[in-house]
């Protein structure tokens, strides 16, 4: 990024679309310089189905944070998230050819690159590799194998896989809102690069995103990340129930969601009604609050449910692998009231609502640490690492930048290596093939 010291992060949600100018002030935290949002029109279930709406929402919140920070946004951070997305376990190992030198980082990244190449099924493409621990000569759970002699350097991965066209058309959109494409980022690592702490990454923590058309989950144990899952509902799926329950309008639903709705039908007296205007002439329709936490309640309990499945596919069960911090809520559906009681109550596991104040500066309008910030202020605390390591070179064709970003993250999710990540080399054949293939397409 050549503006400067400040970084941007763009969240292309299902609901709303939020551009963040930071950068990290004297104390290492981040403080914020503007933030836009527009509604998210175009985007439905994290996936862009309306390249012209996006490309305009995108503009619109820009514009915004542009003019509430009089700065102007060159490359941007992206999240990406969406039923597309799938991760998997994965194991490799490289022989080193001298043995008497120390393993070094050009070792880590030659595994990490191995692990780029792995076949995925057509049409889908590796976003993330996030080495968890390292074995050396058959020397299990070493965290960080920089500086060991050995000639068998083996890891196990977690990597994380999306579908090329999907990747494609964020890319597309950017390039079209005329920015740069810095990077592209699981939405759920960004949340949790900003709501968790470092003790809960240890102790074992599922962190749910639970956004307008998706929830997120991520799940970290001994500081790794372990587990990722897009699941593809959210708080859009609660409102369209109230909308067909209820017979009102959809902005009606979500008004009534937000000012009455619960997650917990025993609050409510049977007495307790809202009276809503019919619309054009229409007599106005009454709406036991009860009834509509039932509406909510039957929903949320679904979502919870599947999210549960995940946290069991990965293991919480077993003594090993408990997760002990419990359950982090974050992402605007998470200000449902009594929804921390539930999840605790389906779950069994300690709960608590994540506000992404964790890295932000002291002074922070307390409108950006809310919950429905998460992803945001997580991506802008990626572009702001990014910047730190320098790894922006400069103005490339987006898609290679993005090909170049693919190769992050190791260190954000968690593992300490910090890994060079020069990976032009590697994807120059790939890059220059998509470079033509979008060129051809305009």
């Amino acid at each position: 990024m050549e503006q400067g010291n400040y970084s941007v992060g763009l969240d292309i949600g299902t609901t709303k679309i939020v551009a963040i100018i930071g950068r990290k002030n004297e104390y290492g935290k981040i403080e914020i310089l503007g933030i836009g949002r527009s509604k998210s029109l175009g985007v439905h279930r994290g996936v862009v189905n309306n390249i012209t709406q996006t490309i305009k929402s995108i503009q619109q919140a820009v514009e915004e944070a542009e003019a509430n920070s009089g700065l102007k946004i060159g490359s941007v951070v992206v999240g990406i998230a969406g039923q597309h997305i799938r991760s998997l376990q994965h194991s490799d190992y490289i022989t080193r050819t001298d043995s008497e030198e120390v393993i070094n980082e050009n070792d880590l990244d030659k595994l990490v690159n191995q692990v780029y190449k792995l076949v995925m099924l057509p049409g889908e493409e590796i976003i993330h590799v996030l080495p968890q621990e390292y074995k050396v000569d058959g020397q299990a759970e070493i965290k960080q194998p920089i500086g060991m002699y050995g000639g068998r350097l083996e890891a196990n991965f977690h990597v994380v896989v999306g579908q090329v066209s999907s990747i494609k058309n964020v890319g597309r959109c950017i390039k079209s809102a005329g920015l740069d494409l810095g990077n592209i980022t699981l939405e759920p690592l960004a949340s949790s690069e900003a709501v968790l702490s470092q003790e809960e990454k240890e102790a074992g923590v599922a962190l749910i995103d639970i956004g307008g058309g998706t929830t997120d989950l991520a799940i970290f144990k001994d500081g790794i990340i372990r587990h990722t899952a897009v699941i593809p509902f959210g708080g859009g799926v609660i409102t369209e129930d109230i909308k067909e329950g209820c017979s009102i309008i959809e902005k009606q639903a979500e008004l009534l969601k937000i000012k009455f709705g619960s997650a917990w039908p025993g609050e409510n007296k049977d007495n307790e009604i809202v009276s809503i205007p019919g619309l054009r002439g229409r007599e106005p329709k009454e709406i036991t609050l009860k009834n509509l936490s039932k509406i909510i309640h039957a929903r949320v309990v679904e979502i919870i449910e599947q999210v549960y499945v995940e946290i069991k596919n990965y293991g919480h069960e077993e003594q090993k692998k408990k997760l002990i911090a419990g359950i982090v809520l974050t992402g605007g559906g998470s200000q449902l009231k009594h929804l921390k009681q539930l999840v605790e109550y389906i779950t069994g596991m300690d709960t608590r609502i994540g506000y992404p104040n964790e890295h932000l500066a002291g002074d922070t309008d307390e409108e950006v640490a809310s919950p429905l910030y998460a992803t945001a202020v997580g991506l802008l605390m990626n572009a702001v690492q990014n910047e730190a390591k320098g790894k922006t070179l400069g103005k490339r064709d987006v898609e290679e930048e993005h090909e170049m970003a693919y190769a992050g993250h190791e260190e954000e999710a968690g593992a300490t290596t910090k890994v060079k990540r020069e990976r032009k080399s590697v994807f120059d054949k790939w890059s220059e093939k998509l470079k033509d293939f979008l060129d051809n397409a305009e």
